[in-house]
């Protein structure tokens, strides 16, 4: 039988195999933390959509990029906004307002922005190993859209 272990020990063991240096989170550009956010959030938004149960692969594309596309991470931003403390708002503000050279083909600039803003949180509560409030702001804000309730 298979031991399991926790998220520390899996992050510890995978550094380590990855032979990955300790990182500051203040020191990355907004739009690197927007970088890695962008494939946190993905990654919990998928194991959320292939928690349902089995179903088609497109069908599953489908429900993720629902919850993936800008203007569901604008809305989900504004469902925890009064929520983050002053640290947070601070880096959602600095991923905000960085000047990217692209936007995404369907959403609005305030949309993308915002978004941007979010993905940054996200990688910055990602790097900073503050899984815990990654978990209860992402979940949060997914309840308050309805979507954890599986009828999107």
């Amino acid at each position: 039988m298979e031991e399991s272990i926790s998220l520390k020990d899996f992050l510890t063991y995978y550094k380590q195999c990855m032979k990955l240096e300790p990182v500051d989170a203040q020191s990355y550009s907004p739009l690197v933390l927007a970088y890695i956010g962008d494939a946190v959030y993905e990654v919990m938004i998928r194991t959320k959509v292939i928690n349902r149960g089995s179903m088609q692969v497109n069908k599953m594309h489908k429900h993720s990029s629902e919850l993936v596309k800008a203007g569901a991470q604008a809305a989900l931003f504004k469902a925890i906004e009064e929520e983050l403390t002053e640290e947070e708002h601070s880096v959602y503000r600095r991923g905000r307002n960085a000047k990217s050279f692209t936007m995404a083909k369907n959403a609005t600039m305030i949309d993308y922005r915002m978004a941007t803003g979010l993905e940054a949180l996200v990688g910055w509560l990602f790097l900073t190993e503050r899984f815990d409030r990654l978990a209860e702001l992402v979940s949060m804000g997914l309840e308050r859209l309805g979507a954890l309730d599986g009828a999107k």
